[in-house]
């Protein structure tokens, strides 16, 4: 716990049986309450590694995709309590050595999101990241900008921390099962006006790290644009979208820290 607030990571998994050990031992207990993985049908042991660590586990029978694995480690974790979730890929291409820092961050009601950034970092080339993956996360990130009239670093992040206030008034539910999730729920975030802060994460780049290909990177670079003029559309009142029909607007206010 956090001065009285729970603390819940929760571990979107696929694959990961090469990683995931690695991963929770890195995890600070001490002031972590409950790690929650969900297995979405992987094809290895990771299930298996999750169980005998100790953790706990929930398991997709069929591959229902990233988005729809977010969506059980959410539910489950606002379930058990939680006041503060940590998301963390089990790939450990993100370290969880940030999560205390990230914990504190919405602990004090500085911020209601904090994502952990790589582009902060600033050797993002130097650690493995492909270029194409880095100009289009450029790219991306300045057009969503300019869409969504906000200064985050980047928007393809997969370390986030969030309040408890956040997963309940947003309609993640309602979000793609598929990678673009990430950037639908952040976007809900901004229309609501949630304080969205930054931190300095490194991350790493090695075989046993997950990633998706050329032709999916491309479709998710795709959902980004079409979610970032859905928000703009919807912030002028021109055309209604679902993701976004029942947020009550706010103040928007980014930081970066």
């Amino acid at each position: 716990m956090v001065r009285n607030k729970k603390v819940v990571v929760v571990l979107p998994a696929y694959n990961a049986e090469k990683t995931l050990e690695k991963t929770y031992s890195e995890i600070p207990f001490d002031i972590v309450d409950k790690v929650i993985l969900t297995d979405d049908a992987s094809s290895d042991m990771t299930a298996h590694i999750a169980n005998n660590l100790g953790l706990d586990v929930l398991i997709h029978p069929t591959n229902l995709g990233y988005g729809a694995n977010q969506k059980t480690c959410y539910t489950s974790a606002l379930e058990l309590g939680a006041d503060i979730v940590i998301m963390l890929h089990p790939d450990y291409q993100y370290t969880p050595k940030l999560i205390p820092a990230m914990a504190h961050l919405i602990e004090s009601g500085l911020f209601n999101i904090v994502l952990g950034s790589r582009i902060l970092e600033g050797h993002v080339a130097r650690r493995g990241m492909p270029l194409y993956k880095y100009v289009s996360n450029r790219v991306l990130t300045l057009l969503q900008n300019l869409l969504m009239r906000s200064k985050i670093s980047e928007y393809h992040t997969g370390y986030r921390a969030f309040s408890r206030e956040v997963l309940e008034s947003i309609p993640w539910q309602a979000n793609s099962d598929d990678f673009v999730f990430d950037n639908q729920i952040l976007a809900q975030c901004l229309y609501a006006g949630f304080r969205v802060g930054e931190i300095s994460c490194p991350a790493n780049y090695f075989p046993e790290a997950s990633s998706i290909n050329f032709r999916r990177s491309a479709r998710y670079g795709l959902g980004c644009l079409i979610t970032a003029f859905q928000f703009r559309l919807h912030k002028w009142h021109l055309v209604r979208f679902r993701i976004f029909r029942s947020i009550k607007q706010g103040r928007l206010n980014v930081h970066t820290t």
